[in-house]
């Protein structure tokens, strides 16, 4: 990108919105997947994405793979606006010249990205994780009291009923509304913002791999440096480092998780900071815990971020505003 070519920065907050809600509303159960593998612990609820995906949709219904999507869509715009559109921002600050920047300028426009998008970031996976992590929750409880046996077969709850996880069950369906009112009112906007520091040590490194990785393979599929990609290159382009970079922090996903969640199993561990977290995950589950939910988390993050990506380069929000203007 030359040095003289001006970044429209509210088309690139309308592209990262558009991007990010496309993205969202296509993985959403992966990510669901993820949030309840990584939080279980011992002898688990699930053996992996594909039990749990079967498990909630016979338990909960179809809309049971949707908890807490709400929140991540209505959040999700301004959480990818800020950081696609923060990379491009500190890309650009540190060109010189129009040349291609250096590795080490990138990662630095990377890390920036990262630190700008937990404004966001941190309040919304903190609501979304208490709503994915409901069902299982009320499954656990009835595996280890055995109120419906072990075995116990899942039903589909009556459509005038909140969602539950079994015939016996009478379990309310929490909202982000009522989660974030509580918190505030116990814990003040802090609350909101619990986790924030393992979300940033989970972020920044996140974006300091996948945007230097993506500007390089995505730099692949142009002629020349001044026009763009063709749309299947920059979506595999964003799913390669996507895969790449999420696998990558999930022992830092794995941590954040753990940390936010409010409400843990019968006998599950609750945690005090970072240092805590990861010292009770090796003592009592072993190293092999921290990647829970790599698998997961690859399938959420790879087509995200090449749908983001792919989006984001159509240019989406120039199209926009040159309409209206």
């Amino acid at each position: 990108m030359g040095s003289k070519k001006k970044i429209s920065l509210p088309a690139k907050l309308i592209n990262g919105g558009v991007a990010g809600l496309v993205g969202v509303s296509c993985v959403f159960p992966i990510d669901l997947a993820k949030t309840r593998l990584q939080n279980q612990q011992g002898q688990g609820v699930y053996t992996g994405m594909r039990d749990c995906l079967v498990k909630t949709l016979r338990s909960e219904g179809f809309f049971g793979m949707y908890r807490g999507a709400a929140v991540n869509l209505t959040l999700v715009t301004p959480e990818k606006a800020i950081k696609l559109a923060a990379n491009d921002f500190f890309r650009q600050l540190l060109s010189q010249d129009g040349k291609k920047l250096p590795l080490e300028r990138e990662m630095l426009a990377g890390c920036g990205a990262g630190a700008c998008q937990v404004v966001v970031t941190t309040p919304m996976e903190m609501l979304k994780i208490q709503l994915q992590d409901a069902g299982r929750l009320v499954i656990q409880q009835q595996k280890v009291l055995g109120s419906d046996g072990p075995t116990a077969p899942f039903s589909q709850p009556p459509q005038d009923r909140p969602y539950a996880a079994g015939p016996a069950s009478a379990f309310k369906r929490p909202s982000a509304t009522a989660i974030a009112r509580d918190l505030l009112k116990t814990e003040g906007l802090m609350g909101l913002y619990r986790g924030l520091g393992v979300t940033l040590l989970r972020d920044v490194p996140f974006s300091i791999i996948y945007f230097p990785l993506f500007a390089n393979i995505n730099a692949l599929g142009q002629r020349h440096s001044e026009e763009k990609a063709p749309f299947i290159h920059s979506f595999v382009s964003g799913c390669v480092a996507g895969c790449v970079a999420a696998v990558a922090v999930t022992p830092l996903d794995v941590l954040k998780t753990r940390i936010q969640t409010l409400k843990k199993g019968l006998g599950e561990d609750t945690y005090n900071g970072i240092i805590d977290c990861a010292r009770k995950i090796w003592t009592h589950e072993g190293p092999a815990a921290f990647m829970k939910g790599a698998g997961c988390r690859a399938l959420v993050i790879a087509p995200l971020f090449g749908i983001a990506q792919g989006v984001y380069f159509i240019g989406i929000g120039e199209y926009i505003l040159r309409y209206f203007h």
